[in-house]
């Protein structure tokens, strides 16, 4: 949690950490500060004391929504900076930062920097910082950073903003439903009041307004059929008329817009019938989802339910990651992860990462799917599920889980 944050930089002897703001969003700077809006300057935040945030002039209201200590960058002498560079920014930010730190009292000692920004920036801005300030260890971090491992357990008030874009997604989630359910039925494809197809482009752009319409967004989301569902992350291809009886992977994973936290949902839908087989596997799916949730418990090691998914698919008869390695087929991905302000965060639900535990705050996803592309098949439910004070895992994620859409049309 938050509250870590401390704790984790005495871990690795930081004196501070620094985050730099920029145009784009920033999982850090969010979760240090809130998403406040600022695109220049930087949140500097000393061991033991509140984050101070170094912003724009013309961004300092923004800033001082957070509640922090804000100092405007003409407070700190950026100007003068400037001039002395000749007007090239990225020469006067090697000066600047090293300012900053000593008017916040830090004058020596190991610094974190975290973030994100440009590659060949960052690379040459720490070198240059390096030779500048040798009182400094300027540092990164590999592997779970303290960002990381703070937010695999969430407080009280992320988790409510994560039930709240969780509740407008189940909104979605019908709308979308009822959507296509509106349409009719040509020999087999569905189509539009005109009889022109219905297509995975025109469901994916009715999905994206209906989140914008709640402060929502999901660019990038999986609408996949037949052949193409039978690909994990196969984005769907959008000229493609959706088709009666072919299985469709929906996987929705909307964040607040410009930026924030995630939730993450899967359902497997086919439009007015199911084939036999289809309906077999969907089946097999459903069990490993159910199967996965009985065997949670608080404090319990994260691989053993996937284990036990892993268990129930090779009885039944299909590939795993675990008994056929590198397979394409059958059951090929993790059964979960950890969602917050990235959409994929730990704990990791795998039998390959032994180490993550669940515990109270976690917030993961449970997504058990069954893979065949040269059948046509893809099948995937997926819950984004909340673990409470009381050792409840609890779903975020109400919206029905039939397979069959039956069309109204």
């Amino acid at each position: 949690m938050k509250s870590d944050l401390d704790r984790l930089m005495q871990e690795r002897n930081l004196a501070a950490i620094i985050i730099p703001a920029g145009y784009q969003y920033s999982s850090a700077l969010d979760y240090l500060i809130g998403n406040v809006g600022i695109s220049s300057g930087m949140a500097i935040k000393k061991i033991g004391e509140a984050p101070v945030i170094i912003a724009n002039p013309m961004e300092t209201e923004e800033a001082a929504a957070s509640g922090l200590k804000v100092y405007s960058t003409t407070d700190m002498g950026y100007v003068n900076f400037l001039k002395a560079a000749e007007g090239d920014g990225t020469k006067a930010a090697i000066p600047f930062w090293g300012h900053c730190l000593k008017q916040l009292g830090v004058t020596q000692g190991k610094i974190g920097i975290y973030g994100v920004g440009e590659l060949n920036f960052i690379v040459e801005l720490v070198t240059l910082l390096r030779v500048a300030f040798p009182e400094y260890e300027f540092a990164g971090e590999l592997g779970g950073t303290l960002f990381d491992i703070a937010g695999i357990t969430k407080d009280a008030d992320e988790i409510a903003r994560i039930q709240s874009i969780a509740e407008r997604t189940d909104q979605v989630w019908q709308a979308t439903w009822d959507y296509i359910a509106g349409h009719s039925e040509q020999n087999g494809t569905v189509v539009k009041n005109d009889g022109s197809a219905l297509t995975i482009g025109d469901v994916k752009r009715f999905v994206r307004r209906e989140l914008l319409d709640r402060g929502l967004e999901c660019n990038s989301m999986i609408f996949a059929q037949g052949r193409d569902g039978g690909f994990p992350h196969s984005r769907g291809q959008e000229d493609m008329a959706l088709q009666t009886g072919q299985p469709i992977v929906f996987d929705l994973f909307p964040q607040e817009i410009g930026g924030g936290y995630h939730h993450d949902s899967t359902r497997t839908w086919c439009i007015n019938e199911a084939p036999a087989e289809v309906q077999r596997i969907y089946d097999t799916v459903v069990e490993a989802f159910d199967i996965a949730v009985e065997t949670f418990a608080v404090n319990k090691p994260a691989y053993l339910m996937q284990e036990a998914v892993l268990d129930h698919f090779e009885r039944s008869g299909h590939p795993t990651g675990r008994s056929h390695e590198g397979t394409t087929e059958g059951y090929v991905h993790s059964l979960g992860h950890g969602v917050g302000l990235k959409i994929h965060e730990r704990p990791s639900i795998t039998h390959l990462r032994k180490d993550d535990i669940f515990q109270k705050g976690n917030v993961v996803t449970i997504e058990p799917g069954l893979y065949y592309p040269n059948q046509g098949i893809g099948m995937r439910v997926e819950d984004t599920f909340y673990v409470t004070d009381d050792g409840q895992l609890i779903s975020l994620t109400p919206f029905r889980k039939d397979l069959v859409l039956p069309l109204k049309g």
